[in-house]
């Protein structure tokens, strides 16, 4: 039960930083263009890529940490961060040929699968 907990209270947490950097971005920049997505997806991405770094490189940390931020925290803010993160270890770990089907599927399925539920979602 502690786990979860420790999972929720980071999921709170990012989940309120994506919606206030979500709407300072479009205040600032206007709403044509996602620019908030594109601002948390990066930042998650370097910030899940620096913490990854920090706990399995270079800091001895309680598994909980793991569980607050890479989980809680970045699954609420966003899920980008990990699927560009496993396909850049994917890489750095010899298997460039999955991490780039990794980047190049993820994108190109996942703009397939947004038209699908768009489409599904006309026809109800």
């Amino acid at each position: 039960m502690t786990k979860f907990l420790i999972i929720s209270l980071g999921a709170i947490a990012g989940a309120n930083a994506r919606y206030w950097l979500g709407g300072w971005a479009a205040e600032k920049f206007g709403a044509a263009f996602p620019y908030g997505t594109l601002i948390i997806n990066l930042t998650g991405s370097l910030i899940l890529g620096f913490f990854f770094t920090l706990i399995t490189e270079r800091f001895i940390v309680d598994s909980n940490w793991r569980l607050l931020v890479a989980v809680g925290f970045l699954g609420s803010y966003t899920t980008f961060s990990t699927y560009t993160y496993e396909s850049v270890n994917l890489i750095l770990t010899g298997q460039v040929w999955l991490g780039a089907l990794n980047l190049f599927a993820g994108s190109l399925l996942g703009a397939v699968a947004a038209l699908a539920g768009v489409v599904l979602g006309r026809a109800v």
